[in-house]
């Protein structure tokens, strides 16, 4: 009888065997324990034109659920804001939080396959980590992931995306983002 082998993310399997133990050397740690990790990232899409169509949120869903491969939820507002005529319980957006295999497919395809068709492209700002080891960063067309048909697009809509690492040093984080080829800014 042959044993099944479960599948492991390509980045996951390259942390555990190469990039651990260079963090490891590299930031001269101690303990196995301090060395940084991805912890899960978040995924987050405004949808400013849901006050007037309220089909524009079901298209963000769609659009979220193909880029994540998991299932968003919708946001909404806190509080009413006549003059944005926004209400209380408006759904305003959508977002999804990604772990473990998922979020390491996700962060291969973001640096891989998205980034790259990224028009005007010159890097990420290494300056855009919130100082507890976490990095933020936008995008300005949700069409770069492959996911998304182009021709099914009705609109282009910026997204954030925060990458949430386990350490509190910024530059520990930076280290751990370099590793798993984020293209900082010189």
């Amino acid at each position: 009888m042959s044993e099944t082998k479960d599948y492991t993310p390509r980045l996951k399997a390259k942390y555990n065997d190469e990039i651990r133990a260079k963090l490891k050397e590299e930031l001269g740690l101690s303990n196995v324990m301090m060395i940084p990790k991805l912890e899960k990232v978040v995924l987050n899409m405004g949808v400013g034109d849901a006050v007037n169509d309220r089909k524009s949120i079901e298209n963000a869903l769609n659009e979220m659920e193909a880029i994540a491969g998991q299932k968003p939820v919708v946001t909404k507002a806190k509080k009413s804001i006549a003059g944005f005529k926004v209400r209380e319980e408006m759904a305003l957006g959508v977002k999804v939080t990604l772990r473990k295999d998922r979020m390491y497919e996700f962060v291969d395809r973001l640096t891989t396959i998205a980034m790259p068709r990224i028009r005007d492209f010159r890097g990420l700002n290494a300056k855009s980590f919130d100082g507890r080891g976490n990095f933020a960063m936008g995008l300005k067309e949700h069409i770069v992931f492959p996911e998304i048909d182009y021709d099914k697009v009705e609109t282009q809509r910026g997204m954030d995306i925060i990458v949430c690492t386990t350490t509190d040093n910024d530059d520990h984080a930076r280290a751990l983002l370099k590793e798993f080829n984020f293209p900082f800014r010189k």
